[in-house]
């Protein structure tokens, strides 16, 4: 009797360990849907979301290094226009010590065997054809150009973080239109097994409300792993583990046709978008280039001045055959005037590199003018969109709900049921998408326009 007591305990454990497992491992319960149930870490607005990307975004921390690299080019540049000093020092050790035949006079030594020189030259340029010059102030824009081009990256950057954030709030909304339409067609499988045992209605209404379930359930398992993926966007964003969870807070949307007129929109976009400007950067840029390629056509001057110290011992100050030290102040002239037409073609390439920015400016006017067209009817379009499915959707619940007591009264067809749910979980949908895309379309139209 024992033995079966022991035995029946032990099976009742495998059992409960069976079922626990088996639990556990139920594969139509996701991964994302058993996160979704445990409580999230924090609340993350948008405005920490901006934060936290242009804290953390490694594209924007290399678009600052680069405006880094930019700043000490100039410095560079400004650097070449300075007197710049240099020193050098030999030694030779000569196989005999050097002399000259000075008629009666014969062999007379002129200096040592041992021969140590030490010099300090100094040159300051006076004038390269305008080279240097010019040079600085294309260092110069090129930082004005690095700080534009940082501050595109932070458009980018908040737009990118917007949109992110408000597909997680839409893929959120969603999952909850997907959810219910779960719940309803529970609903409905219940109440049709009811009117199937009682033998109102046929088999195949049962298996048609059992199908729907399990196609909602499905549904309902991607809306779940497009909200993992929306979170994953953003973390991408704010440089976080992709797999860190948060919840996003709830936004309040009040959707209105814009009363700005599109042409003061064009001329915004075309003054504050700093695309725009970073051109203008490259087109005196470009004009500088052609004054650079023609400095070649003048001669470079320079003042130039050196030291040096030249003696038989390591520091060259005694000397025994002639001064130890000299000091010397002059100008130095170079012009090469000829080299078989280098100098023009450089120049030729200059203007042609100036000629294209000009035909590239113009092309990014229009493409600008543009986007603001086409975000600022995507905005109206969206608030419109707004109102109609906000009506659509009181519409669709006042439908499924008639259908639904019709149903059950056996007033109206299984199909018909199920009709109303596809067209009532449709309906919010795109309820959903026209109000979150309202927001999309918003923060697009703010980008068009480089708005800070």
């Amino acid at each position: 009797m024992k033995n079966i007591r022991m035995k029946s305990l032990a099976s009742l454990f495998f059992l409960c360990l069976l079922l626990t497992t088996a639990t556990a491992t139920w594969p139509g319960r996701s991964q994302a849907q058993a996160a979704d149930k445990q409580p999230d870490i924090a609340v993350l607005t948008l405005e920490t979301a901006i934060q936290e990307a242009l804290k953390n975004y490694p594209l924007l921390q290399a678009a600052a290094e680069q405006q880094h690299q930019a700043e000490e080019t100039a410095k560079a540049a400004t650097a070449d226009l300075l007197p710049k000093l240099s020193t050098s020092y030999t030694y030779y050790r000569l196989n005999d010590k050097p002399y000259g035949i000075f008629g009666p006079a014969g062999k007379i030594y002129i200096g040592d065997q041992d021969d140590h020189t030490w010099k300090i030259n100094a040159v300051q340029p006076l004038f390269t054809g305008f080279a240097l010059t010019t040079r600085k102030k294309m260092a110069g824009l090129e930082v004005a150009g690095k700080e534009l081009a940082r501050e595109q990256a932070v458009l980018d950057l908040v737009k990118n973080v917007k949109v992110a954030y408000y597909r997680i709030v839409l893929a959120r909304k969603r999952l909850q239109v997907a959810r219910q339409m779960v719940d309803n067609l529970t609903a409905h499988e219940h109440d049709t097994e009811i009117l199937y045992h009682q033998g109102m209605i046929a088999y195949n209404d049962l298996l048609q409300a059992r199908v729907a379930r399990s196609q909602a359930r499905l549904q309902q398992e991607k809306a779940e792993r497009d909200l993992d993926l929306a979170r994953a966007a953003l973390n991408l964003l704010m440089n976080h583990n992709l797999q860190q969870r948060f919840k996003v807070a709830e936004l309040a949307i009040e959707p209105q046709t814009s009363s700005e007129k599109l042409e003061s929109l064009f001329q915004e976009a075309l003054d504050q978008r700093p695309e725009i400007s970073h051109l203008q950067v490259q087109l005196d840029q470009a004009k500088m280039a052609v004054t650079m390629a023609r400095s070649r056509y003048y001669p470079r001057v320079s003042l130039v001045g050196s030291y040096a110290q030249n003696g038989h011992n390591f520091g060259g100050s005694d000397n025994d055959y002639r001064n130890s030290d000299t000091a010397a102040v002059g100008l130095q002239a170079d012009w090469t005037f000829f080299e078989w037409g280098k100098t023009r073609a450089e120049e030729k390439q200059s203007l042609h590199a100036l000629k294209a920015l000009e035909n590239k400016m113009s092309a990014v006017k229009n493409q600008v003018r543009l986007e603001v067209q086409t975000a600022f009817s995507n905005l109206q379009l969206a608030a419109v969109n707004t109102k109609t499915a906000a009506a659509a959707v009181d519409q669709a619940e006042e439908n499924y709900r008639i259908t639904n007591v019709q149903y059950q009264q056996q007033m109206a067809s299984s199909t018909t049921l199920l009709d109303a749910v596809t067209f009532l979980t449709r309906t919010k949908n795109s309820y959903h998408e026209a109000l979150y895309g309202f927001l999309i379309a918003r923060a697009e139209l703010e980008r068009a326009l480089g708005r800070q």
